[in-house]
């Protein structure tokens, strides 16, 4: 594990935290609820919408180029939100660890 995965892990750790008590003392769908009380919740709504819908164009593209299929990330995007692309990103920096050949000493030049 390196320095990427291990701070991509300890963001997934807390993010998945905070969901789980959200869900727990909300509930899936009161959340959505909450969040369409008043236009400030509604509008950070639209904001991670957007955000999220752009994740889910570079997840497509960047699995794409790796021979890889991203409809089952963006799929649980839409379940989970921001889980899902923060999962994608620690699974896709082991893969290229795996991928990466090792780096050759360059000499020094004089």
């Amino acid at each position: 594990m390196n320095l990427k995965q291990l701070g991509l892990g300890i963001v997934l750790a807390d993010f998945a935290a905070l969901t789980g008590y959200a869900v727990y003392h909300h509930g899936y769908v009161g959340i959505f609820e909450a969040v369409m009380v008043d236009a400030a919740t509604f509008q950070v709504l639209g904001d991670l919408t957007i955000a999220l819908g752009l994740v889910s164009v570079w997840m497509w593209q960047d699995a794409r180029s790796r021979g890889e299929s991203a409809l089952p990330w963006i799929v649980l995007t839409a379940f989970v939100g921001s889980l899902a692309p923060l999962v994608y990103l620690i699974r896709r920096e082991s893969r290229v660890r795996a991928v990466a050949p090792p780096r050759v000493a360059q000499p020094a030049r004089a």
